[in-house]
């Protein structure tokens, strides 16, 4: 996966310095979304990137916590970005229904386009017990996943757009439904997405509505 260096414009990176963290960060989620986070290793990465050592992984990430944080950051940042691709950046978030279809839908054409995040996601929160990881993975993914909707459904029913529900059960279905549907188009990658974006966000729309 290519990582865009805007990404890592604010962190006052040298445009060298900022390449070769580029570099690295889409060598590891590589390494991550074709062998696993349990067999990801310094020397794995470094064989993918085309690295002369992997004391370079360490100057720029310090250790695998370090590297691992960069890593939810880009895939964070990547699906951010597709989202305001996908609405042309016109979505306004007081659309509370607009804002969960688009999340829906995204969420979901994302496993197409982006597969690696995909399964980069899936194998970092697989494995939030790993001592060496970093801590605020689970907190991160589980943001991603659920609470942020929640939150956004919780707003959506005192503004008066959604109906009367547990916010926190409806993003857990939502998060389960999307998890289905990345089941399926793994077994069939022939799978039509886009129309199953629209049946599930069609589904959650209603169930949501007042």
């Amino acid at each position: 996966m290519q990582v865009n260096t805007d990404i890592m414009a604010e962190m006052g990176l040298s445009p060298t310095e900022a390449a070769r963290r580029a570099q690295i960060i889409g060598a590891t989620i590589g390494v991550l979304a074709d062998l696993g986070y349990r067999r990801t290793t310094f020397a794995k990465i470094k064989e993918r990137a085309g690295l002369s050592s992997t004391r370079l992984i360490s100057y720029h990430f310090t250790n695998k916590a370090g590297l691992m944080q960069a890593v939810l950051s880009t895939v964070v940042e990547t699906r951010n970005g597709y989202l305001k691709e996908r609405t042309g950046g016109g979505l306004d978030p007081a659309d509370r229904p607009g804002y969960l279809r688009a999340h829906i839908e995204t969420s979901i054409a994302f496993l197409r386009t982006y597969p690696e995040c995909v399964r980069v996601l899936t194998e970092l929160a697989a494995n939030t017990d790993d001592v060496d990881g970093w801590v605020m993975t689970k907190v991160l993914v589980d943001d991603l996943r659920v609470h942020g909707l929640a939150r956004q459904l919780k707003q959506g029913q005192a503004e008066g757009a959604f109906g009367e529900f547990t916010p926190e059960v409806m993003a857990m279905s939502i998060a389960q439904a999307i998890d289905g549907v990345a089941a399926a188009y793994a077994a069939d990658p022939e799978l039509d997405l886009e129309k199953y974006g629209r049946e599930v966000a069609d589904t959650f729309v209603k169930a949501t509505a007042p």
